[in-house]
């Protein structure tokens, strides 16, 4: 639970991703949406333009959403998704992008989804109790793994219905 104490202690600030040349004199807006787990928030890291650009070569292939379970197709989770690479020139530019202010490799990434929504959709943090909004154009990123490479069960999440 999320007290006001706690939310005073979150902050924002620009970031240059640790120095990255590429963020220099273009700093990303980074936002503490929580602190144990560090989640964070990178705002207007997809541009309008990208956007439009995404769903238009993302229409042709979409799909309805999966879930893990017995049956492939939930009968309750209806939205469409598809997963894009980087064979599109916006795609590789959006993960250099992601690369540059985390400076982690996309190499073991999952592929980039686009999505936005009027209501819901959050990606809620079971554990914590944590439930993180979508926003247009923006990241939201936290570390799965602590330093010893343990799972960080703190971060253990699923999406919310649309």
């Amino acid at each position: 639970m999320i007290t006001f104490k706690k939310q005073m202690a979150l902050s924002c600030r620009y970031s240059t991703g640790g120095g990255n040349p590429r963020l220099m004199y273009a700093p990303v807006k980074e936002e503490e949406e929580w602190d144990k787990p560090l989640i964070i928030r990178y705002h207007d890291i997809v541009s309008d333009r990208e956007i439009e650009i995404l769903k238009k070569i993302s229409a042709p292939n979409l799909s309805r959403a999966e879930v893990f379970s017995k049956e492939r197709v939930s009968k309750y989770r209806t939205a469409q998704s598809v997963f894009l690479t980087e064979d599109y020139p916006v795609v590789a530019d959006i993960n250099q992008r992601i690369a540059d202010i985390t400076g982690l490799s996309m190499d073991s990434a999952e592929d980039l989804q686009m999505s936005d929504v009027e209501k819901g959709g959050a990606t809620a943090f079971t554990t914590i109790g944590v439930a993180v909004k979508p926003k247009k154009g923006s990241a939201v990123f936290w570390y799965n793994l602590h330093k010893n490479g343990q799972v960080d069960m703190k971060t253990l999440h699923a999406g919310c219905p649309v």
